[in-house]
């Protein structure tokens, strides 16, 4: 069992940064592939950024590298979402996720276990 728990959140203006935490208990958190996920308000929920266990792979939702930078401590259980140069259409709930899996994958139904969600708002 793993339970997730993601800050950082916040409002923020367009060009600007946050970087989003997800904390993690549970024993296999070290020996999972991690991900970030979003939905935008009337949208379904969309691919972000995922790790791999050993942080040697990452792999991002198309035009969002470069501009998000997905990482993780395992030491201290936690992936991070550093987000620069914002956009409005950057406005979701931000998600993260713990895969079944050691390997990076981009599929929602790999991921076992969820956090609660964590509110980004860009402002134009």
């Amino acid at each position: 069992q793993v339970q997730l728990v993601e800050s950082g959140g916040g409002l923020v203006q367009a060009g600007g940064s946050l970087r989003l935490s997800c904390a993690a208990s549970g024993r296999t958190f070290r020996d999972a592939a991690m991900g970030w996920f979003r939905q935008a308000p009337g949208k379904e929920r969309e691919f972000v950024a995922t790790i791999d266990s050993r942080l040697l792979n990452t792999h991002y939702a198309n035009g969002l590298k470069g501009r998000f930078t997905i990482s993780r401590d395992n030491a201290k259980n936690t992936v991070y979402l550093q987000m620069n140069s914002l956009k409005p259409e950057d406005t979701a709930v931000y998600y993260c996720a713990c895969s079944s899996y050691a390997i990076p994958t981009t599929r929602e139904y790999d991921y076992a276990y969820w956090g609660q969600g964590t509110q980004v708002t860009v402002s134009s």
